[in-house]
């Protein structure tokens, strides 16, 4: 069986797609709104991991919608949460079984359970989260098993997720000081380089 894994190339969807490995034939895919070329990271990692990857073209009108959302709110997450929602749409337009590396922990992206059911209702589909029962001591600890990876603050580590083509719009319409205000603390994140060998 086939399963599309939405993929920035951080751990998260990393791990989910190794996770997920033993029982389907993964597709790590990676969604573009069209206004910065965020995939090319994704697509290094998914060569680096040994899977198929795919850039997913959506509707840049939604890009410019979330960011209306995010300079409205003076907060992104309300944004990221939207254009995740719609990615999944997206994605799962012709495939029946789809994912993702949202974790127990997670605020931003993350479904909550009536848009779970209404996605998988509607679609006709089946959405599988491999890490949600794990907090982030449990992510990292397969990490360190799994995984090479580099961290870094948002702003200075390249990565596939919806935050940088957010970030960009943001910047070109609004400038960078508003691009300060709505993502304010810098926080890590991450970047596969590779898998460990991993022996049992």
């Amino acid at each position: 069986m086939d399963v599309f894994v939405l993929f920035s190339g951080g751990k998260d969807s990393s791990l989910s797609a190794i996770l997920l490995e033993p029982f389907f034939d993964v597709t790590l895919v990676t969604c573009n709104f069209g206004f910065a070329e965020t995939w090319e990271t994704a697509e290094a990692v998914a060569s680096e991991l040994g899977f198929p990857h795919r850039v997913l073209s959506i509707d840049g009108a939604i890009l410019e919608s979330a960011s209306n959302m995010a300079v409205d709110d003076g907060y992104p997450n309300r944004a990221i949460n939207h254009l995740h929602a719609c990615a999944l749409k997206c994605v799962v337009s012709g495939h029946a079984i789809i994912a993702d590396g949202t974790r127990r922990d997670d605020r931003v992206p993350m479904l909550n359970l009536p848009d779970v059911q209404r996605l998988e209702d509607t679609k006709e589909c089946t959405y599988i989260r491999p890490l949600l029962g794990y907090g982030r001591r449990a992510v990292d600890a397969l990490v360190d098993i799994h995984l090479e990876i580099e961290e870094n603050e948002s702003e200075k580590i390249e990565k596939s997720d919806y935050e940088v083509e957010l970030r960009a719009i943001i910047e070109a319409r609004h400038g960078h000081e508003m691009v300060r205000t709505i993502f304010p603390g810098q926080h890590l994140q991450s970047r596969v380089i590779g898998r460990r060998l991993f022996c049992v």
